[in-house]
């Protein structure tokens, strides 16, 4: 029997959800050429008004934004509402160049507090939950999203924050944790934490929520066998709300993506042409009822695909597979794509886990691609040879899934960092 938080949106008809989709955009183009110079500029660059736009068939004639718009704009730039309508911010987890800060008034925090609750419906919570949330808190998103939709659910909420692993797992064990959010490569370590402290039996989650990284279906998997849950998929940025942008339901196969607060398109990387609905390509974004912070044709560089199938969960919500990487972090190594999931897919197929770390250099005026892998309890050796045998198998595997030739470094157990938050993948040393 298939849950629902807000059923009357998630199982709404197509034409109901064009009809809001229109006529919300429409208002929402007027609120943003009112209030933000910075946007109709773009707007006027293009020779766009607010007039030109209809509803969604008209989303084509809008300029895009991307980060470095975001940067630019900073730090109140793109601001929609007088500051003192806004009650939070929150900004993205990078590091480099400047950081990008969004803005929430009351009711943006309550409509994303409405889409996280969403989520956690759709992997089964209820009012009867225990939900402990292992994502960082504070200026990062995924905490506080999922620790406002837990309280919408009526869900008993854990606010563990990330790290402390001794911690995570007294809580977990003693106060009977049901459900569990957190990164992907984190979910992974608590596992690996259980198993080493005998702890399997005392565990009682049912369900993970699982975001803010890529994570391939193969690392689900795995997941799901080591902890005995369902682990689900949750889609969000910062700059566009946060987690609770689309989620994945019982299916498992994609995320539904609140097309009541986003409208989704996909487009072409290179050229910005909008692509029909089943062609892979870039997603982009605009939000339609945020207040403080609408962002309109945000490019999210993120490599996707849109679905409108069938469900057999009964929403009709749009689907958008799991992300198969980002434009901007894709790796381009001596001319090909590679992606971090890609490599994370032939490792856990032969037996390894998905702690790794990708190193990129240029040598010669030549790119290299180097894999460090741990090997786990099981199929450690100090034996040379064997190891050897067992390096010429997975860049076997590699150059069967990537085309290019990969060295393989097999360390031992836990001698790569474990993250506490999201995990940190590539290494790229080259000078261009």
């Amino acid at each position: 029997m298939e849950n629902y938080y807000q059923k009357e949106i998630e199982c709404a008809s197509p034409e109901k959800l064009r009809e809001l989709q229109d006529e919300r955009l429409v208002k929402q183009v007027k609120h943003v050429w009112d209030n933000v110079p910075y946007y109709r500029k773009k707007m006027e660059e293009k020779g766009v008004t607010p007039d030109d736009i209809k509803g969604v068939d008209d989303l084509h004639k809008l300029p895009f934004l991307s980060k470095a718009d975001l940067r630019d704009a900073y730090p109140y730039g793109l601001l929609a509402a007088p500051l003192k309508d806004c009650v939070r911010i929150q900004s993205t987890s990078g590091t480099t160049g400047r950081r990008v800060v969004a803005f929430y008034t009351k009711n943006d925090i309550d409509l994303w507090e409405d889409c996280c609750a969403r989520a956690i419906v759709a992997a089964g919570g209820t009012n009867e939950d225990v939900v402990q949330i292992a994502y960082g808190y504070g200026l990062f998103t995924g905490g506080a999203g999922l620790h406002g939709g837990s309280h919408k659910v009526g869900s008993l909420t854990l606010p563990m924050s990330s790290g402390n692993t001794d911690r995570q797992l007294q809580f977990m064990t003693d106060l009977k944790s049901t459900i569990l959010c957190c990164t992907p490569s984190y979910a992974a370590y608590l596992a690996e934490s259980i198993h080493e402290r005998g702890l399997r039996d005392k565990i009682k989650l049912k369900a993970g929520i699982f975001g803010a990284e890529a994570w391939s279906e193969k690392m689900r998997q795995e997941i799901q066998n080591q902890l005995g849950i369902k682990a689900y998929d949750i889609y969000g940025l910062t700059e566009i709300s946060g987690p609770g942008v689309a989620f994945e339901c019982s299916e498992q196969a994609g995320m539904h993506i609140n097309e009541d607060h986003f409208i989704a398109e996909i487009i072409d990387p290179d050229t910005g042409e909008v692509l029909p609905d089943g062609t892979q390509g870039e997603l982009v974004f605009t939000s339609i009822t945020k207040e403080a912070f609408p962002l309109l044709r945000y490019r999210t560089r993120d490599i996707c695909v849109l679905t409108r199938e069938k469900c057999s969960c009964g929403r009709t919500l749009v689907k958008m597979c799991k992300p198969m990487g980002r434009s901007d972090d894709m790796l381009i190594v001596k001319g090909v794509n590679v992606f971090p999931s890609q490599i994370e897919t032939v490792l856990i197929e032969q037996g390894y886990q998905s702690n790794y770390q990708i190193i990129v250099d240029r040598v010669n005026n030549s790119d290299t691609l180097e894999v460090m892998v741990e090997m786990t309890q099981d199929n450690f050796s100090d034996n040379l040879g064997k190891i050897t045998e067992m390096e010429k198998s997975l860049v076997a595997a590699l150059k069967a899934m990537l085309g290019i030739y990969t060295k393989v470094r097999l360390v031992a157990p836990k001698s790569i960092t474990r993250s506490e938050g999201k995990a940190v993948r590539v290494i790229d040393k080259r000078k261009i």
